[in-house]
């Protein structure tokens, strides 16, 4: 764009509260010369963003163009700069698209979740990636950890835990033997609808869904299908794909799996906590750079003697380092022994988290860097 200014481009008033000073005409006029604006700089930014692409040199894939710490910093200052009306989740949104479609110029992210189609995993790695990405449902936390590992994904989306419910064990137990670093999380609120071919909860005699949805909901379904039988599945998606196939059937799922899959909702949000929220891990093959507000996490096999956990954790006190979480698993190979899994405030990088890691190793087996990442964006 020209550095003058055209008159289509100067500044225009903001509408204020009370007695419109615009008629409906006028009022939407003024929205089209903004929309003219806002796709003339939005096209200018793709043009940039192709001038970055051309200086990072040829690089092999789209993989190699992406920066989730540059993302991170960008969607930060958007939040930063919001005054409203939109909310900061909505502005996020616009943000994340634009820049999806910026980087898909090179060639879309190829993005492994938990399929099929429709559900939860779908969710966070389209809100995490945007839209122009493209997605591959997989059958299997492990098949996500696989296809990464293989390249033929070039990022994964998996759950890691609930704010009710805890971990996901499998995603845990896979780190004790991939080389998969994360490189991101998302944090989704997350609605459960009953859903129903029939619409009628009369009719429900069974209910899929995944066993961390049917204890999400384990309180409602007591109350309102005491005699339902509860049948856990791979996937809410795939509890829909098999409700679809009767009436005295349902599943729990999305409101966007009942959209896929032909279904009505029957009841919902039927989740019993109302803060229901699901975090999960963006997996990838390399460590990135700082964002400015990240976390790190570790994977820590203690020496069997007494007080061993406790050498572990103290030089994050000592060095101010923030334990945002810890989980114990037992050690693959080693019969009573175990793994810690540690999320810590700050990135591998930052002197005090180094620091702090580097007086744990006289106490630890080993020590495992997952990895750092920045914090999600609210």
């Amino acid at each position: 764009m020209s550095p003058a200014a055209t008159d289509e481009e100067a500044p225009m008033s903001k509408p204020t509260a009370g007695k419109p000073k615009f008629s409906l005409a006028e009022a939407r006029e003024r929205i089209d010369a903004i929309d003219r604006n806002i796709q003339g700089l939005i096209a200018e930014r793709a043009q940039w963003a192709q001038q970055v692409g051309k200086a990072k040199g040829a690089l092999k894939a789209a993989v190699d163009y992406y920066r989730p710490e540059r993302e991170a910093q960008v969607l930060r200052r958007v939040v930063d700069r919001n005054e409203g009306p939109l909310s900061n989740e909505e502005m996020v949104r616009l943000f994340r698209e634009i820049m999806s479609a910026c980087l898909a110029q090179q060639e879309p992210l190829k993005i492994g979740f938990l399929g099929p189609e429709g559900t939860f995993s779908e969710q966070a790695a389209r809100k995490h990636f945007g839209h122009s990405s493209h997605g591959l449902p997989l059958g299997s936390i492990e098949e996500v950890f696989q296809e990464v590992e293989a390249g033929n994904a070039d990022f994964g989306v998996v759950p890691v835990e609930n704010s009710g419910q805890g971990t996901i064990q499998v995603t845990l137990d896979m780190f004790l033997t991939s080389d998969l670093k994360i490189c991101g999380e998302v944090e989704l609120r997350v609605h459960q609808y009953l859903l129903s071919r029939s619409g009628r909860v009369e009719d429900i005699e069974r209910v899929y869904s995944h066993p961390q949805s049917l204890a999400q909901c384990k309180s409602w379904l007591r109350q309102h299908l005491p005699n339902a039988e509860r049948v856990p599945v791979s996937s809410n998606a795939e509890a829909a794909r098999r409700a679809r196939n009767a009436d005295d059937a349902a599943a729990i799922a999305g409101e966007s799996a009942g959209l896929v899959y032909g279904l009505k909702p029957v009841a919902g949000p039927v989740e019993d906590r109302p803060d229901n929220t699901t975090r999960f891990l963006v997996l990838g093959r390399e460590l990135f750079p700082p964002s400015g507000n990240d976390r790190t996490s570790v994977l820590v096999f203690v020496k069997d003697q007494p007080g061993a956990l406790a050498h572990v954790l103290g030089p994050l006190a000592e060095h101010d380092v923030t334990m945002n979480r810890i989980e114990s698993r037992p050690a693959h190979g080693r019969k009573w022994q175990y793994a810690f899994f540690i999320d810590i405030s700050g990135h591998v990088e930052d002197e005090a988290v180094r620091a702090a890691l580097e007086e744990m190793s006289p106490f630890a087996r080993r020590i495992k860097i997952l990895g750092s990442y920045p914090v999600a964006v609210p």
